[in-house]
């Protein structure tokens, strides 16, 4: 397969289009993390439909300060990235393509969502993202478009934009790419000393950390449910390593209480260590959130949440999320 560049809208469309089209948006400087995206893209669009990749640093969602002139721009490499991961376009307009006449009147507000998190550290961030991925979305007319979790934020506020404001486009949310050591894969690794990546991996480790905890509390609770009798049940729990829960077996089974403060808590331990190594980590945030709003979740909460960081090292900031599902077991019989 030949992947052809193309530079304008006007090229795109003049394409003879048969099955469905799937969008892969970047911003370049590809890795394996757009590759996993591309290959999903080829395997939903089929062999008959067509995958088509956006490459566009898009000015308005970097702030005063941020890295838009030092932002990775490796076109070459990017084209025969996504031809390897099997896409059929590389679609990289110029500014002027996207924003003729200069940057936009009307722009998306991305709501009260977009205020927190990501959005209190880098205002008008995601207005500025949700912009240009309408307007991605308007000049590349797909049938699915696909992001990765690693921005867990984006992607939320890209389906609520979708469905709010009825683009008729399903959006697919694939699974973070880490590397072996665990590094969530983000073309600003590159910009790490040895050092500083050492420090970085804090950030996985931070949500591993609380990974494990959660899993562990599902599973004490799981286990107490299981045993009808409370004698039993304390025995179970003891035999685990939970004695002080085994002392009120049927309180653990029935609420779990602290469990989101617990799995963050066992995440901080992982962040203030991070802290004190050279070079440090400069947290920015930890939060445990419902993906629906991105407002933190109260203990009693069940369902799907997300755990996620964002901190510097030297002069790099990046970003972490794993999911999690609080309740997996349901209620007790």
């Amino acid at each position: 397969m030949t992947t052809t560049l193309l530079r304008t809208a006007g090229e795109l469309h003049a394409r003879t289009r048969t099955g469905r089209r799937a969008v892969v948006m970047t911003m370049g400087a590809l890795h394996e993390g757009h590759a996993t995206l591309i290959r999903t893209a080829r395997g939903i669009a089929g062999p008959d439909g067509e995958v088509v990749v956006t490459v566009f640093v898009n000015p308005l969602q970097f702030g005063a300060g941020e890295d838009l002139d030092r932002y990775p721009r490796t076109l070459d490499a990017d084209v025969k990235l996504a031809e390897l991961s099997g896409a059929d376009v590389v679609f990289a307009p110029s500014v002027d393509e996207v924003y003729p006449g200069g940057e936009p009147q009307v722009r998306i507000s991305a709501g009260p969502m977009g205020e927190r998190l990501e959005g209190s550290s880098r205002p008008g961030h995601f207005d500025g993202m949700l912009t240009v991925v309408a307007k991605l979305l308007h000049l590349t007319r797909p049938d699915f478009a696909l992001y990765g979790q690693k921005d867990a934020q984006q992607l939320a506020l890209i389906r609520r934009m979708v469905r709010d404001l009825n683009f008729g486009i399903e959006i697919v949310g694939v699974p973070t790419v880490r590397e072996e050591d665990g590094l969530a894969l983000s073309s600003r690794n590159r910009y790490l000393s040895d050092g500083e990546r050492r420090t970085a991996l804090s950030l996985s480790r931070a949500l591993f950390a609380g990974s494990d905890r959660h899993a562990a509390q599902e599973a004490l609770r799981a286990r107490a449910r299981e045993v009808p009798a409370t004698h039993a049940r304390a025995e179970a729990l003891s035999a685990i390593g939970e004695s002080r829960a085994a002392a009120d077996a049927h309180a653990v089974a029935k609420a779990l209480p602290g469990a989101p403060s617990a799995v963050r808590a066992a995440a901080r331990l992982v962040l203030d260590d991070a802290a004190r190594l050279s070079p440090p980590l400069k947290l920015d945030y930890l939060a445990l959130v419902d993906p629906s709003d991105f407002t933190e979740i109260a203990d009693d909460f069940t369902g799907e949440a997300v755990l996620a960081v964002a901190a510097r090292v030297g002069t790099t900031r990046l970003i972490d999320n794993i999911p999690l599902t609080f309740g997996t077991f349901g209620a007790a019989s």
